[in-house]
């Protein structure tokens, strides 16, 4: 698949949860979860303070045809759980490639959430692709256990500028090959 097509961005179901595309009624949850420094701090686009206005361009640019990436929430409504205890994304790369990230709601921390969100996204792989990485912060060790647990493998040591931060932070990329 080339950068400039885009899919339609399926949903995803698995059995406590859905992943679904984001909507605009999402906004004032993602401001109020991604304003928290606990979370902007362990990803590195996220800025703190959270800027009026961020969440609704987040929104809209997930939305948008043109988009390089697929966003989901994390919606727990159907177990009546949060309707958003997260976000999953998938960034297009070239050669049948994508990055994956993911936040988690504090309150969900340490709950299995961000694994199964993971595991769920591998299977479904909208994208259809041979491969996909990710990285996550060295003092993050919590998701490199949840890469790890589910079959991503290290390839290495990077760094990347985290903007709640203010600073570079040292980050391990990991791998997975699909079938």
């Amino acid at each position: 698949m080339s950068l400039d097509q885009v899919i339609t961005q399926p949903v995803i179901e698995t059995a406590r949860f859905d992943l679904r595309p984001l909507r605009m009624s999402d906004q004032g949850l993602i401001a109020h979860h991604a304003g928290d420094k606990r979370v902007a701090c362990m990803t590195g686009a996220i800025p703190h303070p959270y800027p009026p206005g961020a969440a609704e361009a987040y929104v809209t640019r997930a939305n948008a045809p043109d988009r390089t990436e697929d966003i989901w929430a994390i919606d727990g409504q159907k177990s009546d759980l949060p309707e958003l205890m997260g976000v999953i994304s998938l960034k297009r790369m070239d050669r049948n490639q994508s990055e994956i990230g993911y936040w988690v709601v504090p309150a969900l921390w340490n709950t299995g959430l961000a694994s199964d969100a993971v595991e769920a996204l591998v299977a479904a792989n909208p994208m259809r692709n041979g491969t996909m990485f990710a990285s996550v912060f060295q003092d993050n060790t919590a998701s490199a256990r949840v890469l790890t647990k589910l079959g991503f493998e290290y390839i290495g040591d990077a760094e990347t500028f985290c903007v709640a931060r203010e600073a570079k932070v040292p980050t391990w990329t990991y791998i997975k090959k699909l079938a």
